[in-house]
C-alpha cells in the first residue's frame, strides 16, 4: 500500500502519542470524542495539535454515542478515545450502538504498560478480547513501527461493507515511547467503499415483481440514507407513482410532506401491502420481523442490502438484490426507462391508504387541539412542528417522546433525524446532538439542532450540557417533562404518597420527581432555560431561542404526568398492562 509520510527526519524524535495522531491525520480523521487521563491525555494533545477537532465530554457513553453519529453523518468514522479498563467499559455501550445501526467508528483506548500486564496493573483488562462482542475488528500493534497500519485497517473496516466499531488498543509505555521519526511509514487514507451491484437478472425480476403488484410500497431505511441514496429513490418513487414509508431514520430520504409518504397509514400499508421493496431497511423489530399478522402471509419482499448475511433473515424474499443502494436503486430505474410503467394513482389500494391517512390525522388534530393543561404529548408537538427549521436536525429519545414525536415531526432532508435506532438505546440523545451540531457548523453554519428529549432520556447524560455550553453549540434542548418513564404523578399526588411512608416503598418504579427544573442545569453552565406549562409559554420560547444563534437553550416542558398516546392498532413492542 503506497506510504504517506510527514515530515519526520532521521533525527527526529517522535513519541508513540504522535504516531498515533499522524496515523489518525493520514486517514482523514476530523472529530474526536473523549474523556482524558492515564494514559491517553497525550493522544488527545498531539491529535489537536495536527488540527484533528477534540471534544471533551463528560462520560465516554456519550463520547462513542457522538463518534458514531459523525460516522453517519459524514461517511468516516468519528474517534472516540478512552482511558484503559472502566474508560473503556463505558464506551462498549457505543459501540454495540453503532455495530447495531451499521454506522462506522473507531474507538482508541488506553491500556496497561506491556511488562505489568498479569500484575494486577492499574487497570488491567483484556480490551482488546471484551471489545471483539461489540467491534468488526479490534487489535492492539505489536509494535509503534505497526500503529498506522492497524489504524489503517480499522478505518478501512469501519467503513467497507456492513459499517460498524472497530477497536484499536494503545499500551501505556507505547504513548510515551520515543522512536525515530523516519522509521515510521504513514498509510494512504483508504479509499472510499467500492461500489457493487445486483446481478442484472435479479433486478429484471425484481422489475417484473413491482409491476405485477397490486398494493405496492417501499419501506425507505436509515441505510438508504447512509448510502446517499437520496436522488435515485426520490426518482424512482415520482416516476413510478409509488406509495413509501420510512423507517425512524429513513425519514427524510424522501421528504416527509411528499405526496407518496403514507407514513400516518403505517400499520394500514404494512397490514395490506402485497410486495414490499425494503431499501436498507431490515426486517427486525422495528418492522415486525415481516411477520403477520402485521403483514399479508403471502407478501412478497424484495430485499436491497450491502449485507449478505442479512438477506432471507425472518422471512425468506421473493427477490434478493445484494449491494449498494443507491447503485441498485438505479439499476431499477434504467428498468423503467427501457419499459415506462406508473402504479395508477387512483387504485383501491390508493384509496384505502389516502382515508385511513385522512382518519388518523383528524384523530392527531383532535388530540393537539386540546387546551386543557397541563397540555399533552400532541398538542406539543404539533407547536414544536409549526416553529421548527426545514432544514433542522431532529434528535429525539424518549419512550412515549420519541414515539409520538416521529409521527409528528417532519423531516425533509435525508441524515437529519438520529433516534434511539435499531438497539433502542436511551442516553444516546445529547451524544449525537453534538455531533451534529459539529457536523453542521463545519458544513451548514446556520443549520439548527433541536435535540427533543423525555425526562427520562435526559438524565442519561444530562451533564453534557456542560459540554454543549463549553464549545458554545447552539443547540436547543427540548425537555418534554411528564415526571416519570412513561408516566409519572403530579406534585400534589407525590406529597401525598410519601407523606407517611418512604419513597423507596411506594413511589411506582416509572416515577420522577415531579416538576424537576431540568432548564437550570442550562442555565448553570451559561445557556438560556425556560420552564414553560402552556402553548403560549412554549411559542414564545421556541420562537426566541430560534432567533439567538449564539447561545444553547434548554425548554423544560411540563406535560400531563399520564399522558399517553393515541389508541394503537397493535401492540407496539410490549404486552405489558402497564
Amino acid at each position: 500500500m503506497p506510504e504517506s509520510n510527514f515530515a519526520d527526519g532521521s533525527e527526529e524524535q517522535v513519541s508513540g502519542a504522535k504516531v498515533v495522531a499522524r496515523a489518525l491525520k493520514a486517514q482523514n480523521v476530523q472529530y474526536m470524542f473523549g474523556v482524558v487521563g492515564i494514559p491517553v491525555t497525550e493522544i488527545a494533545l498531539a491529535a489537536q495539535e495536527l488540527g484533528i477537532r477534540y471534544i471533551g465530554m463528560r462520560n465516554e457513553q456519550a463520547a462513542s454515542y457522538a463518534a458514531s453519529a459523525v460516522g453517519y453523518l459524514t461517511g468516516r468514522p468519528g474517534v472516540c478515545l478512552v482511558v484503559s479498563g472502566p474508560g473503556l467499559i463505558h464506551a462498549l455501550g457505543g459501540m454495540a450502538n453503532a455495530n447495531m445501526n451499521c454506522w462506522p467508528l473507531i474507538v482508541i483506548g488506553g491500556s496497561s504498560e506491556r511488562n505489568q500486564e498479569t500484575m494486577g496493573d492499574f487497570q488491567e483488562f483484556p480490551q482488546v478480547e471484551a471489545c471483539r462482542l461489540y467491534s468488526k475488528f479490534s487489535a492492539r500493534p505489536s509494535s509503534i513501527k505497526a500503529i498506522p497500519s492497524v489504524i489503517e485497517k480499522a478505518m478501512r473496516i469501519s467503513i467497507y461493507g456492513r459499517p460498524g466499531a472497530c477497536y484499536v488498543d494503545i499500551p501505556a509505555d507505547f504513548v510515551t515511547l520515543q522512536v525515530n521519526g523516519d522509521s515510521i511509514k504513514y498509510k494512504e487514507c483508504c479509499l472510499p467503499p467500492p461500489i457493487s451491484m445486483a446481478e442484472t437478472s435479479a433486478v429484471c425480476l425484481a422489475a417484473s415483481v413491482i409491476r405485477s403488484a397490486k398494493q405496492p410500497l417501499l419501506i425507505i431505511g436509515k441505510g438508504a440514507a447512509y448510502a446517499h441514496a437520496e436522488e435515485s429513490i426520490r426518482k424512482l418513487v415520482e416516476q413510478c407513482k409509488l406509495p413509501f414509508l420510512p423507517t425512524p431514520m429513513g425519514k427524510g430520504v424522501v421528504p416527509d410532506n411528499h405526496l407518496n409518504c403514507v407514513s400516518a397509514a403505517r400499520s394500514r400499508a404494512l397490514q395490506y401491502a402485497d410486495v414490499i421493496v425494503l431499501f436498507g431497511a431490515r426486517l427486525n423489530w422495528i418492522l415486525h420481523f415481516g411477520l403477520p399478522p402485521r403483514y399479508q402471509p403471502d407478501v412478497k419482499f424484495i430485499q436491497i442490502d450491502i449485507c449478505a448475511e442479512e438477506l432471507g433473515n425472518n422471512v425468506k424474499p421473493a427477490v434478493t438484490l445484494l449491494g449498494d443502494i443507491n447503485a441498485i436503486t438505479k439499476q431499477l430505474l434504467e428498468q423503467f426507462d427501457k419499459t415506462p410503467w406508473q402504479y395508477p394513482p387512483e387504485s383501491k389500494w390508493w384509496k384505502i391508504l389516502r382515508e385511513k391517512m385522512k382518519s388518523n390525522e383528524a384523530a392527531f388534530k383532535e388530540l393537539a387541539s386540546k387546551t386543557s393543561l397541563p397540555m399533552n404529548y400532541y398538542t406539543v408537538f404539533y407547536h414544536i412542528q409549526q416553529q421548527l427549521p426545514k432544514d433542522c436536525f431532529v434528535v429525539s429519545e424518549g419512550a412515549n417522546t420519541m414515539d409520538i414525536g416521529r409521527t409528528v415531526l417532519q423531516n425533509y432532508l435525508p441524515r437529519h433525524r438520529l433516534d434511539a435506532g435499531t438497539f433502542g438505546t436511551m442516553g444516546v440523545g445529547l451524544g449525537f446532538a453534538i455531533a451534529a451540531a459539529l457536523v453542521a457548523k463545519d458544513r451548514s453554519p446556520r443549520q439548527r439542532v433541536i435535540c427533543v428529549e423525555g425526562d427520562s432520556a435526559f438524565g442519561f447524560s444530562g451533564m453534557e450540557m456542560e459540554t454543549i455550553c463549553r464549545y458554545n453549540l447552539p443547540i436547543i434542548v427540548l425537555v418534554v417533562n411528564n415526571n416519570g418513564i412513561y408516566q409519572g404523578f403530579d406534585a400534589d399526588t407525590w406529597k401525598e404518597m410519601v407523606k407517611f411512608q418512604d419513597a423507596v416503598t411506594v413511589a411506582p418504579p416509572m416515577c420522577l420527581l415531579p416538576n424537576s427544573h431540568y432548564e437550570q442545569v442550562m442555565t448553570a453552565f451559561g445557556g438560556k432555560g425556560y420552564f414553560v406549562r402552556t402553548p403560549e409559554e412554549l411559542q414564545k420560547s421556541l420562537k426566541q431561542t430560534l432567533e439567538d444563534t449564539t447561545k444553547p437553550a434548554l425548554i423544560n416542558i411540563m406535560i400531563e404526568p399520564q399522558s399517553t398516546r393515541k389508541a394503537q392498532d397493535f401492540h407496539w413492542l410490549t404486552r405489558s398492562n402497564m
